[in-house]
């Protein structure tokens, strides 16, 4: 999800942004937000601190947090800062605050949709940048509103979370793209 929101926020932005910037960032982020969790998910497979990708309990999911937490991090720090796009800083802001009250509540035994947060908060963006820079893209909101719909539905038809799990997931991914959004828009 971070990935198509910096690639929906390039393909939008009217800003002047230098090709080779654009490249650089997109294929440091690739590495950052796809190729290198699929490799510690891998390594916490192999150590026994997840079972399968489902990451069934509040347990499983505490590392994957915690070391999603730290790539979000150095993302913040290394690709995203603030001086040069300070509308995807604060969007990856928001994705640590979502992913950190997502690890408080596994370690209070209680699991949020990690799905719904992620669509949820991304739709947010969408809508926080269509405002900011004043543009339609009324298809795409009806798309993720779609796209969140079938998630919901598909987490609850293969009973992975309760109705409850869900919204608080749409909360936990929408609030913090809310309230950053004062500081960008």
């Amino acid at each position: 999800m971070p990935l198509l929101g910096v690639i929906f926020y390039f393909s939008k932005s009217p800003r002047f942004i230098p090709e080779e910037v654009v490249q650089a960032k997109l294929i440091s982020l690739f590495i950052l937000t796809i190729i290198l969790p699929i490799l510690l998910y891998f390594l916490l497979k192999t150590l026994g601190k997840v079972k399968s990708i489902k990451l069934v309990t509040t347990n499983e999911r505490i590392y994957p947090l915690m070391l999603n937490s730290v790539i979000i991090i150095l993302v913040l720090k290394r690709i995203v800062t603030p001086s040069q796009v300070v509308e995807l800083y604060y969007f990856f802001l928001g994705i640590l605050l979502s992913n950190l009250a997502c690890l408080i509540l596994a370690i209070f035994k209680f699991k949020a949709s990690i799905h719904m947060i992620a669509i949820s908060g991304i739709t947010m963006f969408f809508i926080a940048l269509s405002i900011h820079f004043n543009i339609n893209i009324n298809g795409t909101l009806a798309l993720m509103s779609i796209i969140m719909g079938a998630v919901a539905t598909s987490r609850l038809h293969v009973k992975a979370h309760t109705a409850i799990e869900l919204v608080l997931g749409i909360f936990i991914g929408v609030i913090p793209q809310l309230v950053l959004v004062n500081y960008w828009l």
